[in-house]
């Protein structure tokens, strides 16, 4: 790209970030967020971009088209990654210059590590659907150089979007690294793939439950498993790009998969069916 778009596109970018935690996630009743609201806040910091009810996140997956990272996660492999572009905020307000995540996550045994560069939407959809490597920060290059080699390597396309409120919390002192999300109204489409586009998100995690992610940079802290326990938190081992998966039809059911309402709903009526 050249022009003046393309000076004011490379200056919008930030440099890389990685991280490596270690990650619990939990599915807990919306009766008991407020409960656990209360916990939180007693011991963390709200994440300065926490409000009431949370803000929104969008995450565009890229995969293969026979799914390869949707199967690598569903067999446990022990080194896994996924390939996602990332954007927080209204949806409405997203435009071709607006800062997204171009990110690679990664599992290494039980460690979750994460890379990721800030760049404007545009580049992003040009790098990730085109495979476009256009000029940008050197520092960034390599990074940018590795997710084309992937997009292209294992023939990447946009294949499944989950949408989500999240409230974030802080540890700090004894607790510094600690991160725990409460994300709720989780929602999926398997078509669309603009991150902005006004289209309609399917439920694929029940209403009345709220996904709840605990992370830390070495252990969970004792205090968090104790409070899980006696909110009734279930460990699951979820993943909302594999739930979206499979809540469109893209794969079987995995033993992984959170049944929604709809799911209930096909299964009374094959019931139905059989009975006639």
């Amino acid at each position: 790209m050249t022009g003046p778009d393309a000076g004011h596109l490379r200056r919008t970018a930030s440099a890389l970030h990685s991280f490596n935690r270690f990650e619990i996630k939990y599915l807990l009743s919306y009766d008991e967020v407020p409960r656990l609201r209360e916990e939180l806040a007693a011991r963390m910091e709200a994440d300065p971009f926490t409000v009431r009810g949370g803000y929104p996140v969008a995450s565009l997956y890229y995969d293969s088209a026979s799914l390869r990272y949707y199967w690598e996660k569903i067999e446990g492999l022990r080194f896994r990654r996924k390939v996602r572009v990332r954007a927080y905020g209204e949806r409405h307000e997203l435009t071709d210059e607006t800062p997204v995540y171009i990110e690679i996550k990664q599992r290494v045994n039980r460690v979750t590590q994460k890379r990721r560069v800030k760049v404007p939407y545009l580049l992003a959809r040009k790098l990730c659907d085109e495979a476009v490597l256009i000029d940008h920060l050197p520092e960034q290059r390599p990074f940018l150089e590795e997710v084309m080699g992937l997009v292209e390597g294992h023939g990447l396309r946009p294949t499944a979007i989950t949408a989500y409120s999240r409230e974030a919390y802080l540890g700090s002192d004894a607790d510094l690294g600690l991160r725990v999300t409460i994300d709720h109204r989780v929602r999926g489409r398997d078509r669309d793939f603009h991150l902005g586009a006004e289209v309609e998100n399917r439920l694929i995690i029940p209403p009345h439950k709220a996904i709840v992610e605990v992370k830390a940079n070495e252990r969970v802290p004792y205090w968090v498993t104790d409070m899980a326990a006696r909110l009734g938190m279930s460990v699951v081992r979820i993943s909302k790009y594999c739930q979206s998966i499979e809540a469109h039809g893209m794969a079987p059911r995995s033993v992984f998969h959170v049944p929604t309402e709809d799911d209930y709903s096909v299964h009374s009526k094959n019931e139905a069916s059989a009975s006639v």
